[in-house]
């Protein structure tokens, strides 16, 4: 379970370092918690995935007054990107997912790219069947309408070739649908 938690929580946070301090945690209450798990009443891995994202939402509600400064995407910010016609690359696919707001780019994740259902992913997330198809559909749009605008910030100095960037997406998606092991 521990790869499927940790592609959730790398989803999330979009980094591989967060998201595994975000897994450690989850684990932590997990086992503190595990004399209040039902078996049978829900399976081991939504129980493990919903206490990972009121961890998530946890940390997020403290971070709400605090900013992190990144110097390097402070300056990429200020650069004009050098071609604006450049042909769409995967890799521009992962970092829109990242400007999507948090309940939408988990919704995608866990029902567009990783094929759980919707009730599957409304029980993951703690909402309602329609609550999960809303918000996958408006994650769908949100993500159309950012890859069409060209209004990313820039890639990094080291971008994933578009094979790679397929790559993890896919890892990602079988990671979450129970199919494969961790990319670390």
């Amino acid at each position: 379970m521990l790869p499927h938690l940790r592609a959730f929580g790398r989803s999330l946070t979009g980094n591989a370092d967060l998201a595994d301090d975000l897994v450690q945690e989850t684990m932590l209450k997990a086992w503190k918690a595990r004399a209040s798990y039902i078996p049978g009443g829900s399976s081991m891995k939504s129980w493990a995935f919903v206490i990972l994202r009121n961890c998530f939402l946890s940390q997020m509600r403290r971070r709400k007054f605090t900013a992190d400064y990144d110097e390097l995407a402070a300056e990429r910010l200020l650069v004009a990107p050098d071609d604006q016609a450049d042909s769409l690359h995967l890799a521009d696919v992962q970092r829109a997912l990242m400007l999507l707001p948090v309940d939408q780019r988990e919704a995608l994740v866990l029902v567009g790219a990783g094929q759980l259902s919707y009730e599957e992913g409304a029980e993951i997330c703690g909402c309602a069947v329609g609550t999960m198809k809303s918000r996958v559909s408006r994650a769908r749009a949100a993500l159309h309408a950012i890859l069409e605008s060209g209004e990313m910030p820039l890639r990094s100095e080291t971008p994933l070739a578009p094979s790679e960037a397929f790559a993890a997406i896919m890892g990602d998606v079988d990671r979450l649908a129970g199919g494969g092991p961790s990319p670390d």
